[in-house]
């Protein structure tokens, strides 16, 4: 499964644009107490690229590629499994556990087609595969608490380059990994099966892909029309035919991240798409071998009154044979606030006084409005979270 091509077609990518900032963590990634001067370093490069970009890749982040590897070949061998024993790992009152293809439905319309394997906590009465496969509990703990050390550094420089303590953020994520009663942040194994057409039919039997052509319902063009009008009904043949190539069924439905950020992991490029901030477009983002990929989620865009916004994206079926027909491996870890963390905006240095008493002088326009945005208030880091897995899993 973990095979690669040689002669890939290549594709415009946000990498291959030099669009993506790329950070260097000289190392100190991992570190239990990484050097202050690069924390202050990174921070103001992390600050910028998130603002301006929504998204970074981490390099020299100090996690061996062979490490990330063997936790796909970990996970394929899961994937192997009869039916019956995947599903005694199945994910049932909580967020732990294994995930069928279809399960999950991010934009709340597409099934997901993948594979998913989520670890939200390692202490040793977690239900983990070790007796069917021998060596994934350790293997698997073992990276986890390396994504949990540079997650830690993350955390330190986003609190630097929001002007605030070193251990700002660090005080408010203390529980990572110590179970869901705790804190919601999650380690997960992502595997997308490769896409095979059904002879006869050309049809894609996983993922179920299909792809058309909208077509006029006139073959004339009408001279008359207005060439804005024209033009504004191109844009929406062209979404709808955007539509119809992600289909029924799509690898990973558009969404943002729930939790402060997110460290991905990724195999090749196989179809990652991103809408950067300001932007209306999906655009692929690339795959730098040895990068960890990092973006903010819906908690920090609150935290930092939008400034750093939360980045849509999404991973789509391939139009390349060469990517379509190969499997693909990914690994996110999302990192939460612990349970019981209050999310208000954090006074940053940019934002004048004057404004800010400004807004405060803002009444509702009526008690409708008012009431709307009470219902809607984050009051904590849990409630929002629950929140988003009730409409993620409300089929």
């Amino acid at each position: 499964m973990l095979k690669s091509k040689a002669g890939e077609e290549k594709v415009d990518t946000l990498l291959s644009k030099s669009q993506i900032p790329i950070i260097d963590l000289a190392h100190c990634g991992t570190e239990e107490c990484p050097i202050r001067s690069v924390v202050n370093r990174v921070g103001g490069q992390l600050f910028r690229a998130l603002t301006e970009k929504g998204i970074a890749l981490l390099v020299n982040h100090g996690i061996p590629e062979e490490k990330i590897k063997l936790a796909y070949t970990h996970l394929d061998e899961f994937c192997k499994l009869p039916d019956d024993t995947k599903e005694m790992y199945l994910r049932k009152d909580g967020n732990h556990g294994y995930i069928k293809p279809g399960q999950e439905r991010f934009d709340g319309v597409t099934k997901d087609f993948r594979h998913t394997f989520n670890i939200c906590t390692l202490k040793p009465e977690a239900p983990l595969p070790e007796e069917p496969i021998p060596g994934f509990r350790e293997h698997i703990s073992d990276l986890a608490r390396d994504f949990q050390r540079l997650s830690s550094l993350v955390l330190q420089a986003l609190a630097v380059g929001l002007d605030q303590p070193h251990k700002y953020f660090l005080e408010k994520h203390t529980h990572i990994l110590d179970g869901e009663s705790e804190n919601q942040s999650t380690f997960r194994l992502l595997y997308y099966p490769p896409l095979i057409e059904d002879d006869g039919k050309n049809e894609l039997l996983r993922g179920t892909c299909k792809y058309s052509q909208q077509r006029c319902a006139k073959d004339e063009i009408d001279l008359s029309i207005p060439e804005d009008y024209r033009k504004k009904m191109a844009e929406e043949r062209e979404q709808l035919e955007e539509e119809e190539r992600v289909a029924k069924y799509s690898r990973c439905g558009a969404h943002c991240d729930y939790g402060t950020f997110t460290l991905l992991a990724q195999d090749s490029e196989g179809g990652l798409e991103v809408k950067l901030p300001g932007t209306d477009k999906w655009k692929r983002v690339g795959h730098l071998p040895g990068a960890i990929l990092i973006n903010a989620g819906e908690l920090l865009a609150t935290w930092t009154c939008e400034k750093i916004a939360a980045l849509p994206h999404r991973v789509v079926i391939p139009e390349e044979e060469a990517l379509k027909s190969r499997g693909r491996h990914s690994m996110a870890f999302f990192v939460h606030p612990d349970n019981c963390t209050d999310i208000e905006p954090i006074e940053l240095p940019s934002s004048s006084s004057s404004n800010s008493l400004e807004s405060m002088d803002k009444k509702p326009k009526n008690r409708k409005k008012s009431f709307k945005t009470a219902k809607t208030k984050i009051y904590n880091a849990y409630q929002h979270v629950q929140r988003r897995f009730k409409e993620t899993y409300a089929s």
